[in-house]
This record gives structure tokens, C-alpha cells and sequence, in this order.
């Protein structure tokens, strides 16, 4: 086998019923992958599993999801994507707590993040190391096999019947399970529980997307300038990129001292705007996109200039994300709940209703035209077998005695 992997297992309730999955990433061999030495590949694990079908098929549409944080991941802005109803970050023990690890995750606890400690050995060093934390944690993973057992009896005396739930971990033997039960444990997690189940996943869809995305919703949720730049200041691709469109547009005789002036003298729908079309020009390696991205441009264009005045820059937005399917070759549902567009942009790509849709009807028909003209006048250089799945796929039935 090649490629990346996930590690499923089950957490269950005192009650026995499914409370959440834990999920692992390893190699082909079988062996975990941190995120540390593997950043961009794990990344890419993660952001494909946001919202996606691929996720639901792994753990159910409902399940809450483990997943092993460090201070690589807290630090780096890979968590910023994920959906904080669903995932639980799971502090691994050996962390390295600095001021900087703190305060994001106090960052993402005030997000509505849940967090988890793992292998917690119930010892005094252990409790003194996360005494800072424990404002910030919802669930420890006690983990019994590594556990003294009057540390282990301590520790749940000091946390049992607090905000603070308990979940054995290493629950092993039937023997392991009975223990924990009547010791008076929220979760249980072990080999007598569920054994691991490994998974494929493809991460096929770019990072870079989703990244993009991320800072769509940060600007439509209307976060502050200052998480803006903070979420900029991660990306460093993407601030050089950005400054250097600012230095080539923007016309002003002044020096860029921040990404703070950048955002502020640009505003946030020009931002926008330029979000759009490096989503087009740089998510996609097929050899149409840049095409794509000139059509969504003049789509997006004839669309503002037909909308009444207060609309023109809904307009615009409405008219580039009518494209945005084809780039991510994914449901585009999921991609317009994830970032929770305005009414009648979201009305008009998904459901091509709402006030702009005789703008889009009449783009896509002289985008039509033009295409119609081109292909009959190039037809002889067309591949046969391309045009059967274009037809194919638009839904046209072809007559196989006519071939």
C-alpha cells in the first residue's frame, strides 16, 4: 500500500452507546504521522475530511472525531478549517507548553473547541504540567495500563462529578472494562471496546483551497483586521501574493509597513475579490483553469454591471462563485454551507434562483454561443471519446445505432 491512512476506534458512553471515533493518521506502514513531520501531508488528510462525504463515510454524519493535537498543529493555523461541533483536539502528553501553545489553545476553546488530554498516567508531574489547562479541558484520557491505581483513584476523586468528564483509556480486557465501569468512568476507549480499523483516505482536494476558504469565512463572519492578519501571517505565500497585487493595483504612493494597512486600504470586497480569483488561478493544476478563471472574471463583471446600485458587489461575488464547482470538482453544497454566503448569492448558485439569475441566464447563454461557434468550426480536431462524455455527463442521450 501507498499513501496515507486513518486509524479509526470507537470511544463509547457508560451506557455503551457510540460517543465519538478517534482518529489517527499513519503511513503505509502502519505507523502514526505527526503532524510536525508531516505537516503538509497530514494538512491535507484533515482539510479533505472537512464537511465531506468521506468523513461521514468514516465515522458516521453525526459522530464527534478525535484527533491528536501538539504544538506544531495548535501553532501553524491547520485547525482553523475544522468544524468545532465535531472535533475533539486531543493535547498529546509530551507537549510543550508554551505561552504561545496556551494561548491558542485558549484561542480555539473560546472558538467552542473541545479539548482532551491523552495518556494522562494520573502522577503529580502530570497534574502539575496541565494545572494551567484544566479551565480549558473538557474530557481526560485516563490511561489505566500506565496508571498507579491509588494516582488513578486520587485523580478521579478529584474530577468525578465536575465539568471535567473521565474517559479510561487502554481498556483492554473484559476484566479492564468491569474496573472502569465501577470506578465510575464517562468513556471508555481500548481493545476491549473496539479494536482499530484502518482506512484510506485520499485528501484529494488542494489545502491551498480550503486555506483560501478558511479566510473567505473569517472576512463574511466579519472577524476583526486583527484575526485577518493573524490568519494571513500563517500563510506565507499567500501575504507576499497579496502585498504584491496591493503594490500593483492600488495606485498609492506608500510603503507597506503591515498586512493591517493592506486589508484596510483595500477593503473587505476588494479583498474578496482578489480571494476569488487566485482560488482560480492557483487551486487548480487542470490545463482549462486558467480559461475558468477568465470566464468566472467576465461572467462576474457582466453580472455587477447589470446589478442595480447597493448589489454590484453581491453581484460580482455571485458571479464567481457560480464557477467555483468546477475548480473543486466537489459538491458544491458543501463548499457554500462551509462558507455561509449571503442569501442571495447561496440562492443563485445553488438553485440558479433569486435577483440574479436572469444576469447568470443571460451570461451562460452567450458564453454558449461563443463555445457553440468555436466547436463547429474546430469539430474535426475534437476526440470522439471526449465528446461522448461530454454528452454523457450533460445528460444527453446518444443513439448507438446512429454511431
Amino acid at each position: 500500500m501507498s499513501g496515507l491512512y486513518l486509524s479509526k476506534q470507537r470511544i463509547i458512553d457508560a451506557s455503551k452507546h457510540l460517543y465519538a471515533y478517534e482518529l489517527i493518521f499513519k503511513d503505509s506502514s502502519n505507523r502514526p504521522v505527526g503532524f510536525s513531520n508531516s505537516l503538509k501531508a497530514t494538512a491535507k488528510l484533515i482539510i479533505s475530511a472537512i464537511g465531506s462525504e468521506e468523513l461521514d463515510d468514516l465515522v458516521g454524519g453525526t459522530s464527534k472525531v478525535f484527533i491528536n493535537v501538539d504544538e506544531t498543529t495548535l501553532t501553524k493555523g491547520i485547525l482553523d478549517v475544522l468544524d468545532n461541533k465535531r472535533f475533539v483536539f486531543n493535547i498529546l502528553e509530551d507537549i510543550k507548553l508554551s505561552e504561545e501553545v496556551i494561548k491558542k489553545i485558549v484561542m480555539y476553546k473560546k472558538k467552542g473547541f473541545m479539548f482532551s488530554l491523552e495518556h494522562f498516567d494520573s502522577s503529580t508531574r502530570m497534574i502539575v504540567k496541565f494545572q494551567r489547562l484544566f479551565n480549558y479541558i473538557d474530557i481526560i484520557k485516563m490511561d489505566i495500563l500506565i496508571s498507579e491505581i491509588d494516582n488513578l483513584e486520587k485523580v478521579m476523586t478529584k474530577f468525578k462529578g465536575s465539568r471535567i468528564k473521565l474517559l479510561a483509556q487502554s481498556v483492554d480486557s473484559k476484566e479492564d472494562y468491569e474496573d472502569c465501569l465501577e470506578m465510575g468512568f464517562d468513556y471508555l476507549q481500548g481493545l476491549y471496546v473496539d479494536k482499530p480499523v484502518i482506512a484510506q483516505i485520499k485528501g484529494s482536494k488542494e489545502p491551498t483551497q480550503f486555506v483560501i476558504l478558511n479566510l473567505i469565512k473569517i472576512i463574511k463572519d466579519n472577524e476583526s483586521t486583527e484575526e485577518l492578519e493573524y490568519f494571513l501571517k500563517q500563510q506565507p505565500d499567500l501575504s507576499f501574493k497579496l502585498i504584491q497585487f496591493f503594490n500593483n493595483v492600488a495606485n498609492l504612493d506608500i510603503r507597506v509597513e503591515s498586512l493591517t494597512q493592506v486589508i484596510t486600504l483595500m477593503g473587505r470586497n476588494k479583498l474578496l475579490r482578489w480571494l476569488l480569483v487566485y482560488l482560480y488561478s492557483e487551486a487548480s493544476e487542470k490545463s482549462a483553469s486558467k480559461t475558468i478563471l477568465d470566464l468566472a472574471i467576465k461572467r462576474a463583471e457582466m453580472m455587477e454591471s447589470e446589478a442595480q446600485a447597493g448589489q454590484k458587489d453581491k453581484a460580482y461575488l455571485a458571479g464567481m462563485f457560480s464557477l467555483l464547482g468546477s475548480i473543486f470538482d466537489t459538491d458544491i453544497k458543501v463548499l457554500m454551507n462551509y462558507v455561509n454566503m449571503d442569501r442571495d448569492i447561496t440562492s443563485l448558485v445553488l438553485h440558479k434562483k433569486g435577483i440574479f439569475a436572469a444576469s447568470l441566464m443571460r451570461a451562460e447563454v452567450a458564453e454558449k454561443k461563443y463555445l457553440q461557434k468555436i466547436m463547429l468550426a474546430n469539430f474535426e480536431k475534437l476526440n470522439t471519446v471526449d465528446l461522448i462524455y461530454t454528452l454523457e455527463d450533460g445528460g444527453v442521450d446518444i443513439d448507438k445505432d446512429e454511431i
